[in-house]
């Protein structure tokens, strides 16, 4: 497999083209941003970690029918992915209340939810990824009904598989974002990542945050919390 030119450079990765047409290469970068760029950092490792905690996520999924973009990781900064156009929604899910939810809804952090919450929003970092819902969805052409039906089932299931699967390890999954993309034959699949990153992780026992609150939020200790999540689920 032959790396050619990059094709693409986002807030925590980068993308290049191989010499498969159908084959993309993701390079994690320790890059850290948050309030959609309005602050910048790094996180040593980051890369590293995302990217490992990721592919082993994703490879949980695909053992329990979730189809993923995921084909090989390379690399500890490089993993081989299907190329996918991107579906331009932001799916959160969200157990419990934290960030802009308990702004929004006045719900103290870390209420608990009677029911899981599926929150759409608009990927575009000019607008600031506004929230929108199924009508606008459908008015803009961002997805048919049939896809978007396919994004909320998955959306549940991967939130009931990692719910069961971090809940052993000691993790409570407060709310997570999620991207899909599709396959050159219109086929969903899950893409982008899966990491401290994109989810929220609090320790089950102690409610301490391991994940990117405690870079947006001052909190220091940001790569032990990363490095944590890493041993939880590598081992490592």
């Amino acid at each position: 497999m032959q790396k050619l030119e990059q094709v693409y450079e986002g807030k925590a990765k980068k993308v290049f083209a191989t010499d498969d047409p159908n084959l993309f290469i993701v390079d994690y970068k320790d890059d850290a941003t948050a309030f959609n760029g309005l602050k910048k950092g790094t996180i040593a490792e980051k890369g590293v970690i995302n990217n490992r905690v990721t592919n082993h996520l994703m490879k949980l999924l695909e053992s329990k029918g979730i189809p993923t973009h995921l084909v090989k990781e390379l690399s500890d900064r490089e993993t081989l992915v299907k190329k996918v156009k991107i579906v331009p929604i932001e799916v959160i899910v969200r157990n419990i209340a934290a960030g802009s939810l308990s702004k929004r809804l006045g719900l103290p952090e870390g209420t608990k939810l009677a029911r899981t919450v599926l929150e759409y929003c608009y990927k575009d970092d000019e607008l600031g990824d506004p929230m929108i819902n199924d009508y606008h969805i459908y008015a803009m052409q961002l997805a048919t009904s049939e896809e978007l039906a396919t994004i909320a089932a998955y959306s549940f299931k991967v939130n009931q598989i990692l719910t069961d699967y971090l809940k052993d390890l000691g993790i409570e999954l407060i709310d997570f974002k999620l991207e899909f993309g599709r396959l050159a034959d219109g086929t969903i699949v899950l893409a982008d990542e899966i990491s401290p990153d994109t989810c929220r992780f609090w320790d089950s026992k102690t409610g301490e945050k391991l994940d990117k609150d405690r870079f947006r939020r001052d909190l220091g200790g940001v790569e032990d919390a990363y490095h944590e999540i890493m041993k939880r689920l590598l081992g490592e």
